[in-house]
């Protein structure tokens, strides 16, 4: 028998089968191209995968992550996909679409024989990380049998690992920003042998948030590629898809002739429900539903955070978690697979989980905030009830959104009924826990910062929402819904109180001089009583030795302020934050011992002493205060310093005095009278420009010389470089330096742009020739080198003749 081979140490049978394996595959791959040349035949009838021309490798992958049977977005997209066709897929969440641009990526770059050297093959970009995350696992289970290089290239991650690794990357999954920070700075990416780009989520990818990134990344692609976009809600914009450079498109909608956009097993249920009372309905659901798997989702990280702070603190018996843009991408990664673990338990979020994201069994899909459109509305139920799953969803709306979101989900063809909210309701018992919430921002300042912040968050998201028929900010019941918060009172905020000062002036009508005569009485009332609070305030200051706190001056203050200004006092109090006493009112406080002047305008001190300088007191201990600021009346802001409150104080004018001690405004306007005695208009300006002129040109020469002379003393430090250099080399020997003349025109005239060039080559010189200490340290050396120099100034040759001549002078030497 033969043995094995002494080169190769192989038996003949293991190379006849790798021969025989090479040449199934290559036979393979031959049929493979056949079949994707054309339009594949049959494919309605088709029901797995591997009745579709995919290769084997591509199928046991299929197989070992149970894909055995093709959804319907799957069975109309493969078959294009397969043969190069661009697509536009629109599909309801959760039926396949993943795999519908993930086999035909694998296949393309099979078919091609794609290996480490071709570089980058397919790209495919995600809006979140977390779907990112989804997208590179699923390619991990069914490429496990191809030996392409797949990466994950997403924020959050270590840059300089994703910088060396991305240039040997056949497959990317990422999203759009860490993609455009790697296409700018990492030296080695290079993207011009793409074959296949992918848009998960495309119409998400393609709205405003992301255009610039998009259009950077595509500026960087060949135009010669295979494009796919798919998402719930496909975007048809001419622009957007003129963006891309498809080619031909097929559109791909397996439900658009469908009754309904969300899936037939998802029941979906709406309930009118009053801003203060949405968190008691809200924790009395997950206390009524201790076995579910659910979603809550919000419309701002803050109150992500304050909703799960808060619910966690009360132990409502189930597993919380939360999820939003402001985590980190380490604790992201944990709640999304401790979520995606668990069978019961409760994940709020923003609208990062909405998209794409595909977690096991989860029973309910809980929308505290109204999503800002339909197809937000889509996206976040779709969270439930995927593939043949069953969900619920249960939509909470404001009285002053109900009308135009349910009109917006009929045209949308979701279908939806609604429930209503009932004290001995079976599903949802309503409990109120604004006791609990107050207890908890009393007890824990972090808890009530979150809560101020929530409740910003909020009114922010709700003023700048576009759809004005849903989202009034001036509808909403402020005041209750900071107390369901268990805050003292509502957060003065800005642009809210902008909003309704220009909706008073346009609904008000102007009054009477009688009615501003009568609220100037009562006005000066409620003045008084407002004087009276301050003196209490500052006596209980000056017997507890502490500061007031910040629950107190705020409640009392709002209080005051609940009321509709009538006058102009307590128009300018009102403008002011309601914790923070505004300075015009402090002048009119008399405040003991502070040395302040009070109502009657007296100081208690000797008319004498009104010259005398004193030193301003500025202890700012129990009740004084500083020269021109208000007094604290918070903790935070008696840990403020002076420079800190005097920013909220606003800019004063900077005056200049003359001889006379006048004061004078910086810039001031000339009479018009003295501006026509000096002359026409047209004649002061040319003088003024003459003028200017003249100063311009001064201070050009003046710079022009300046550049000269650095330009000199670069040359001559270069010289000296260069002379230095040479004399360490020949130090023992008798050197000639010959220096040649540039003739007319040379020395000390150069152009503007040759100055430049100069000043960038002797900089350059400068930074490549390091300063290095060497033997000139020896100044005895140094001066003897230079006895030896001997320096010839010699004109520079213009012909022949005198370039021979100065060759045999230099010989003779």
């Amino acid at each position: 028998m033969p043995g094995p081979s002494k080169k190769s140490g192989r038996t003949p049978s293991t190379s006849n089968h790798r021969k025989e394996k090479r040449l199934s595959e290559k036979q393979e791959l031959e049929q493979l191209e056949e079949k994707c040349k054309h339009p594949i035949l049959g494919t309605d009838s088709m029901q797995q995968f591997d009745e579709m021309p995919i290769s084997y490798k591509t199928l046991t992958g299929l197989k070992r992550a149970n894909f055995i049977k093709m959804t319907d977005i799957q069975r109309k997209a493969l078959p294009l996909g397969l043969c190069g066709k661009d697509i536009l897929g629109a599909a309801k969440t959760g039926s396949g679409k993943t795999l519908a641009f993930l086999v035909p990526m694998i296949e393309m770059l099979y078919r091609q024989k794609w290996g480490p050297m071709d570089g980058l093959g397919a790209l495919v970009i995600s809006p979140t990380r977390e779907l990112a995350v989804q997208i590179f696992e699923v390619l991990r289970k069914i490429g496990r049998e191809h030996s392409f290089s797949a990466g994950l290239i997403i924020g959050g991650k270590d840059w300089k690992i994703e910088r060396e690794l991305i240039s040997k990357m056949n497959i990317l999954v990422c999203t759009p920003g860490r993609l455009l920070q790697h296409m700018d700075q990492s030296a080695g990416f290079d993207c011009d042998n793409l074959q296949l780009l992918v848009l998960d989520e495309a119409d998400r990818i393609m709205d405003m948030g992301f255009k610039k990134t998009v259009n950077a990344i595509v500026e960087n692609l060949p135009r010669q590629r295979q494009t796919m976009l798919f998402s719930a809600t496909q975007t048809k914009s001419v622009k957007d898809l003129a963006r891309l450079s498809l080619k031909d498109p097929e559109y791909v909608a397996v439900h658009e002739k469908a009754e309904h956009s969300t899936p037939k097993n998802l029941a979906q249920y709406y309930m009118v429900v009053p801003l203060h009372q949405k968190l008691d309905v809200t924790f009395n659901f997950i206390k009524t539903h201790l076995s579910a798997k659910g979603i809550v989702f919000l419309s701002s990280c803050k109150q992500v955070r304050f909703v799960f702070e808060t619910f966690c603190k009360m132990h409502p018996g189930v597993p919380l978690l939360h999820l939003h843009g402001k985590q980190k991408q380490q604790k992201r990664a944990e709640t999304y697979a401790k979520f995606a673990a668990q069978k019961a338990a409760y994940l709020f979020c923003t609208d990062i989980a909405a998209r794409g994201l595909d977690f096991a069994a989860v029973n309910w899909v809980l929308q505290l905030d109204c999503p800002e459109d339909p197809e937000t509305y889509i996206h976040r139920v779709g969270r439930t009830a995927r593939y043949e799953a069953s969900g619920q969803a249960m939509l909470m709306l404001c009285p002053s959104e109900e009308a135009g979101m349910i009109k917006g989900l009929e045209q949308a063809k979701v279908p939806i009924q609604e429930v209503k909210l009932k004290q001995d309701a079976k599903d949802v018992k309503k409990e109120p826990i604004q006791k609990q919430m107050q207890r908890l921002c009393f007890n824990d300042a972090e808890i009530k910062y979150l809560g101020q912040k929530a409740f910003i968050s909020y009114m922010r998201s709700v003023y700048l929402q576009k759809d004005k028929t849903i989202f009034d900010v001036n509808a909403l019941p402020a005041e209750e819904f900071a107390a369901s918060l268990g805050l003292p009172g509502a957060p003065k905020i800005k642009f809210v109180e902008k909003s309704k000062a220009k909706n008073a002036v346009r609904g008000n009508q102007m009054k009477t001089s009688d009615d501003e005569e009568d609220d100037q009485d009562v006005n000066e009332e409620e003045l008084e009583e407002e004087k009276s609070k301050v003196k209490a305030l500052d006596a209980k200051k000056k017997k507890k030795k502490e500061p007031v706190p910040e629950d107190e001056d705020a409640t009392d203050l709002a209080k005051a302020g609940s009321k509709q200004p009538k006058s102009k006092i307590d128009k300018m109090f009102n403008r002011k934050n309601q914790s923070v006493l505004a300075e015009h009112y402090t002048r009119l406080v008399d405040h003991e011992g502070d040395g302040k002047t009070g109502k009657e305008g007296k100081t208690g001190e000797d008319e004498d002493d009104f010259l005398t300088i004193k030193r301003v007191d500025h202890d700012l201990g129990e009740d004084e205060t500083t020269e021109g600021l208000p007094l604290p009346t918070s903790r935070r802001q008696q840990k403020m310093s002076k420079i800190e409150r005097l920013k909220n104080q606003g800019l004063g004018n900077k005056l200049l005095f003359d001889e006379d001690g006048r004061a004078h405004e910086i810039y001031e306007l000339e009479d018009e009278s003295s501006f026509h005695a000096k002359g026409d208009a047209l004649n002061q300006q040319k003088a003024f420009l003459a003028k200017e002129k003249v100063v311009m040109d001064h201070a050009d020469l003046e710079d022009k010389s300046m550049a000269k002379e650095k330009l000199r003393e670069k040359k001559a430090r270069r010289k000296q470089r260069e002379r230095e250099e040479m004399s360490d080399e020949y130090s023992d020997e008798e050197e000639t330096v010959v220096t040649l003349g540039a003739g007319e025109g040379s020395g000390d005239d150069y152009s503007q742009e040759g100055d430049h060039d100069m000043d960038q080559d002797s900089a350059e010189d400068e930074e490549a020739t390091p300063q290095k200490r060497g033997w000139w340290q020896d100044k005895a050396d140094a001066e003897e080198a230079k006895k030896k120099r001997k320096v010839v100034e010699i004109d520079e040759p213009q012909t022949l003749a005198e370039q021979e001549a100065l060759a045999l002078k230099l010989l003779g030497m």
